[in-house]
């Protein structure tokens, strides 16, 4: 059951947007059978700031020898992070753009993916940090099919989503929007309706 529900939209178009859609549709989905306590929005239609090398000198700084501006350059991902810890489902709208993720989803994923707040490094490789979390993943295309060997994106993202401790993940996928739009539009209904609340 979800009772805090984060949103994070990707897509460069506000208007007639398919996955902005898909994700209305899976947070009504969500919500109409047990009240969601919590639903936060953050839409990432405007260029985040891409990491530069004071970010990284941040965000190796020990937490406790950071400067006011090492903590002022770090404030954006500490926000991101926040929302996705606060959150128990984390609903994700991610165009395939070039095969991949639109490069706002990128940069999202670049600044809550941190060692030592998302994950940690053990003498066992990587673990994640933010465990008994749901992701479901709207993906829209125009031609590349879902699961084929030109998506680059789906499983680029239940990799890094695993790898922050998120393996609960669902895709909800309209592919082949550009063929036939309406039978796209239609499977992945069902597979929303499908979706437990």
């Amino acid at each position: 059951m979800a009772k805090s529900i984060l949103v994070v939209n990707s897509s460069a178009r506000t208007d007639g947007s398919v996955t902005r859609q898909l994700v209305d549709g899976i947070v009504d989905k969500l919500g109409s059978e047990n009240g969601v306590k919590s639903l936060n929005r953050r839409d990432l239609d405007t260029e985040l700031t891409p990491l530069t090398a004071t970010w990284v000198g941040a965000n190796f700084t020990p937490a406790e020898d950071r400067s006011d501006a090492q903590k002022e350059t770090l404030e954006l991902s500490d926000t991101l992070i926040s929302e996705v810890k606060a959150a128990d489902t984390i609903v994700i709208g991610a165009p395939i753009y070039n095969f991949s993720v639109p490069g706002v989803l990128k940069l999202w994923i670049d600044l809550i993916c941190r060692a030592g707040v998302t994950f940690k490094y053990t003498e066992n490789g990587p673990v994640g940090l933010l465990e008994g979390k749901r992701a479901i993943v709207a993906v829209a295309s125009g031609g590349v099919k879902i699961g084929s060997e030109a998506d680059f994106m789906t499983n680029y993202l239940k990799f890094v989503l695993g790898f922050i401790g998120i393996h609960d993940v669902t895709i909800i996928g309209a592919d082949g929007l550009m063929a036939d739009q309406d039978e796209a539009m239609k499977n992945a209904s069902e597979a929303i309706e499908k979706l437990a609340a």
